[in-house]
């Protein structure tokens, strides 16, 4: 095969992302004698002809560190050019194991912050991983119409003393003077326990009041031309042309709904767990999934591929 058509040519790769409870993920130093020597990685290796993917993972898991996984959840998955070769790494999040763990090829490793990686150099592909990690696994929308603004706040600050750190402030029906100064309220609130905001619909509003970002629902989303100028950003999506549209922009993340019937919407079945897995198999952004969400259901949607739930009722 020449050189050309070998770089032509995608590698399938399967990568495990180790996780502790603390949130510290484990990355490993390529050894001597492999391409890009000295650089550290998540822990993986190729995937063979006709092999599963969750198979070579625990293949590869085995052979690089001497143990087997307990819990594997499907991820993201993500394409990169380097020079030699294109390769297509399917991440997986392994939060549970057993044996001895060591680097059986002699490799150095270190349990590292995704915030705050202190080993280096990384492998260039592991930048958005890194950056989709430090999402956390609830993403909560705001739901002062039902409670009253002043029950709310109250039940806003009880939830983010719980740990709630990634927030949605939408208010459909609300006044725009009122929901400029209500936004103002939730991110000075949700900013005194290092949390972040996302502000839907209006990225002018988000730079005013000191969001973090903005969330574009589906409309606005497929008319979007360029990347919002905010910190961050995602989209609501509810099928695979909007998926796509929101991948090609590289949102931070989206949630994709329905999945379950809600309360609001009782007659509405929702696309079920079976199609939400379909729709984000080898998805490259993180996806939350809403729709008749509860905390206990976050097992049940990583297994089925999302990287956390997004709540509205179920949080409050």
């Amino acid at each position: 095969m020449s050189a050309v058509a070998e770089r032509q040519q995608v590698l399938d790769v399967a990568v495990a992302v180790l996780q502790r409870a603390d949130g510290r993920v484990l990355l490993a130093q390529r050894p001597a004698g492999k391409p890009w020597a000295g650089y550290w990685e998540f822990p993986g290796g190729k995937i063979e002809h006709g092999e599963a993917v969750e198979r070579a993972l625990a293949r590869e898991l085995h052979e690089e560190l001497g143990i087997d996984p307990d819990r594997v959840y499907p991820w993201v998955t993500q394409e990169y050019a380097y020079p030699e070769r294109r390769v297509r790494l399917h991440f997986h999040r392994v939060p549970a194991w057993h044996g001895q763990l060591h680097g059986r090829e002699g490799q150095d490793m270190s349990w590292e912050d995704p915030a705050a990686i202190e080993v280096g150099p990384l492998l260039p592909a592991n930048d958005r991983v890194l950056r989709a990690l430090c999402l956390p696994s609830l993403y909560a929308i705001t739901n002062a119409k039902k409670h009253g603004e002043p029950e709310f706040m109250q039940r806003l600050k009880a939830a983010l003393e719980k740990g709630v750190r990634l927030i949605q402030v939408r208010e459909p029906g609300m006044a725009p003077d009122e929901f400029e100064a209500f936004a103002r309220r939730v991110v000075a609130l949700a900013h005194e326990q290092d949390a972040r905001v996302l502000i839907n619909g209006d990225e002018a509003l988000a730079l005013r009041c000191g969001a973090d970002g903005v969330h574009l629902p589906a409309a606005q989303l497929m008319q979007l031309k360029q990347c919002p100028g905010t910190e961050m950003w995602a989209a609501s999506c509810h099928d695979a042309a909007e998926l796509a549209q929101a991948a090609a922009l590289q949102a931070d993340f989206v949630v994709l709904s329905p999945v379950l019937p809600t309360p609001t919407h009782p007659e509405a079945a929702g696309m079920g767990w079976e199609k939400f897995a379909a729709l984000v198999q080898d998805y490259p952004l993180p996806v939350y999934a809403l729709g008749g969400m509860k905390p206990e259901l976050l097992d049940t949607a990583m297994r089925h591929g999302a990287h956390g739930i997004s709540l509205l009722s179920g949080i409050w």
